[in-house]
């Protein structure tokens, strides 16, 4: 439920003196009554509950829709009078306020219930403080909805950043989403507005009235809120989790290794459609097994924040500190998480700073104006995908998503945020025309204050969460990606190689008689691969929209196809860079995927084929990532220069790519990737390597792959520094010393 925003009526009714057991208590002036009933008042806490005056102590009350209001102390209750539209005041006696609570009494039933206006700001000067900074590293604990015990009186505390807004109230399911009894009171100059309100607990659903300074009214999601209601529904629920976390061990030893020398085999998975259905709880039972038993090191989550519209994959947030209720509760979540570390895999998550939607009852212009999009129309839109842009120049926006990159961390315990669309986001003429974007004060392209953001959540992050690892989705050449904060880089762990990713997808993709001449897409990415610490992605962005399944991006009939596939993966897992390989691909499915379907797993049943093509390319993938993990060659020097050597990159004619990897202790691993359909025998290369003899380790041919099963199947011995192989069609071999 939303209210619009539209102009109110000014409230009516009289406005006389109520009268008590010690006598008349103070009317409100007519401006104060019409503030506070309209929902603009920035302190009612100044004029609801109870306070010291001449003859007593004057309570009032704001109850809508009650018949009457009764005062209770030590068992004794007051009525108080009626002042007209809600509003219930009267004299106790007494020179102090006594501990009371009010007896509210409705047509059906009557309630005692604490005070709301009786007691202190829940939230605590330092907390306000580290607001304004915008250095508030963990803001979820000051705004939001927090159940809580306050003045020994247990509650919720609710707070919101709305510092445009002439009034706040709290709505939710038990005041039948009419905000009037619940006004909020103004924390100074920190925008914040704050109310405890008694007997409030989990599981309340609730949103923000808010009152422009135009005049109009509007509910909003609350933008911390940690709970969702399931989509379509838009309400924020007041939660705290119970949860108790069975990972130390991995924690601990999670920072033992930096990453980029580390093994890193990452399995992408969009959670709703892996298996359609299953809630985090379930998919805990059956993704950590299916994913250790193919040895990937870590999953990636592509957004698990909620989302209003299921067709965005997650990409376009509501609410950034609430995993989608979808698929259960922020404890269910956790039940996942833990269970996959439990298996030994680390989680990373994407996450979406870039942009959110426009959505009226969610972030958009949130107290009435633009908050956390800035106002200047130019930087507010992003063209592409009809949002808004963060306001990186906003301490308040900045600490709010900086924050949120430590909430994932600290209270869900991911390993690695990767930050999607970092492009969009770094340059102001992004997807723009001349003349629909403004230069920086130097006069440049670049968004500066979107850059020093990113070194800021990256600093942060790196220093509260000791082995987490944020990676960046940057597609441009932008330099120091992944250098330093203190060096001037932007501070990423890795970033993605999309120009690796462009240009080897092209060349796999067509004929292998036309290869010869495109040889350099597959050797270009070398000339830069040490510029930054990168991961290799075949993610979902390339098997939708008409791009195709990997496999079906392949040229000839469907066993070329396959032995493309194959071959493609060998030379990937085995090229310096992380690997990145999207669900349905590690089994070769045909078609594209479909959020509504996920992968299609009929392909693997023995009943649906007796031939090995899709358990095949599984058997693969698992054999890839188990000797990977088991090579230090394939990772531990993946971002120096001397963990790589090219034995042939000018072979086109003959379609074929071999080098060296090596490992800390110099160990080799030699990888050829021969991507023509002719076997070449005797085929030679020259190895300078003092290696007595080499053993195939992996080939992409092997007949329990679904190839045709050419192999070396004995150590071959070099002759003069040369190495003469067979080379299996459509393949990639991996050779290391034999144990002769």
């Amino acid at each position: 439920m939303a209210l619009r925003e539209t102009q109110l009526p000014e409230p009516s009714g009289p406005v006389p003196s109520a009268s008590g057991p010690g006598g008349p208590a103070p009317a409100l002036g007519a401006d104060d009554r019409g503030r506070l009933l309209s929902g603009a008042h920035h302190d009612p806490h100044a004029l609801l509950g109870a306070r010291p005056v001449p003859g007593g102590i004057a309570v009032r009350a704001l109850r809508p829709f009650a018949r009457a209001v009764s005062v209770v102390v030590d068992g004794e209750r007051t009525a108080l009078c009626s002042e007209g539209d809600g509003l219930f005041s009267g004299i106790l006696p007494g020179a102090e306020i006594p501990a009371y609570t009010l007896l509210v009494a409705y047509e059906d039933a009557e309630y005692e219930v604490h005070d709301p206006y009786r007691f202190l700001p829940a939230l605590g000067e330092l907390d306000l403080h580290l607001i304004r900074e915008g250095r508030h590293e963990q803001l979820w604990q000051a705004l939001g909805a927090q159940p809580m015990t306050h003045q020994g009186v247990t509650g919720t505390r609710f707070t919101v950043w709305a510092p445009n807004a002439r009034g706040v109230r709290v709505a939710g399911d038990f005041t039948h989403w009419d905000g009037t009894a619940f006004p909020m009171r103004s924390l100074g100059s920190s925008g914040v507005w704050e109310l405890f309100l008694p007997g409030v607990g989990e599981g309340t659903r609730y949103k923000f009235e808010i009152t422009s300074q135009y005049g109009g009214r509007f509910l909003k999601a609350d933008p911390m809120a940690r709970r969702t209601e399931e989509p379509p529904a838009t309400a924020s629920v007041v939660t705290a989790s119970h949860y108790a976390w069975g990972d130390e061990e991995w924690l601990a030893r999670r920072a033992a290794t930096p990453v980029h020398q580390a093994p890193f085999s990452v399995y992408e998975v969009h959670l709703p459609s892996w298996k359609p259905g299953l809630s985090y709880r379930q998919l805990a039972k059956e993704l950590p097994a299916y994913v250790r038993d193919l040895g990937f090191t870590h999953v990636e989550l592509m957004p698990v924040a909620e989302h209003p519209f299921g067709g965005s994959w997650g990409y376009q947030v509501t609410s950034y500190y609430a995993p989608t209720a979808r698929l259960g509760t922020p404890d269910d979540f956790r039940y996942l998480v833990d269970s996959l570390h439990r298996a030994g895999i680390g989680v990373i998550m994407d996450w979406v700073p870039a942009h959110f939607p426009k959505d009226d009852w969610a972030l958009a212009r949130f107290d009435g104006d633009p908050l956390y999009e800035p106002g200047d129309a130019r930087r507010a839109e992003h063209p592409d995908w009809g949002t808004y842009e963060f306001d990186f120049a906003r301490t308040e926006v900045r600490n709010f998503l900086v924050a949120n990159a430590v909430y994932w961390c600290e209270e869900f315990h991911i390993d690695g945020l990767r930050v999607d669309a970092v492009a969009s986001m770094l340059y102001l003429d992004y997807s723009r025309e001349d003349g629909q974007w403004a230069a920086n004060r130097y006069g440049g392209r670049e968004d500066l204050d979107a850059m020093s953001f990113l070194q800021e959540m990256n600093a942060t992050v790196y220093r509260r969460a000791p082995g987490v690892v944020t990676i960046a989705e940057e597609s441009t050449a932008w330099g120091g990606v992944t250098r330093p904060t203190d060096s001037g880089g932007l501070g990423f762990g890795l970033k993605w190689n999309m120009g690796w990713m462009h240009d080897s997808l092209q060349y796999i993709g067509r004929e292998p008689v036309h290869r010869k001449y495109h040889h350099h897409e597959m050797t270009f990415a070398m000339v830069y691969a040490w510029s930054e610490n990168y991961v290799l992605p075949v993610s979902h962005d390339e098997v939708v929209h008409g791009k195709q399944a990997l496999v079906s991006k392949m040229p000839g009939d469907w066993w070329q196809r396959r032995a493309n596939h194959r071959a493609y993966l060998g030379y990937m897992w085995a090229h310096p860079g992380k690997q990145l390989l999207f669900m349905g691909q590690e089994f070769a499915q045909g078609a594209e995927w479909s959020e509504a379907e996920g992968p299609h797993w009929w392909l693997l049943d023995p009943d649906y084929s007796a031939e090995p093509d899709h358990r095949g390319v599984r058997d693969l993938v698992r054999d890839l990532n188990a000797r990977y993990r088991d090579t230090p060659a394939l990772w531990q020097r993946d971002t120096e220069p001397s963990g790589f050597r090219w034995i042939s990159c000018d072979a086109a004619d003959d379609n074929v790519y071999a080098f060296l990897r090596f490992g800390a202790d110099g160990r080799p691993l030699l990888a050829v990737s021969h991507f023509s359909p002719a076997v070449r025998h005797d085929y030679r290369l020259d190895v300078p390597v003092d290696v007595v003899a080499w053993e195939e380790v992996l080939n992409t041919d092997a007949a329990h792959y679904g190839g045709s099963d050419v192999t070396n199947p004995d150590p071959v011995k070099p002759e003069d520094g040369c190495l003469r192989l067979t080379l299996p069609p459509l393949a990639t071999v991996w050779l290391m010393p034999s144990a002769l």
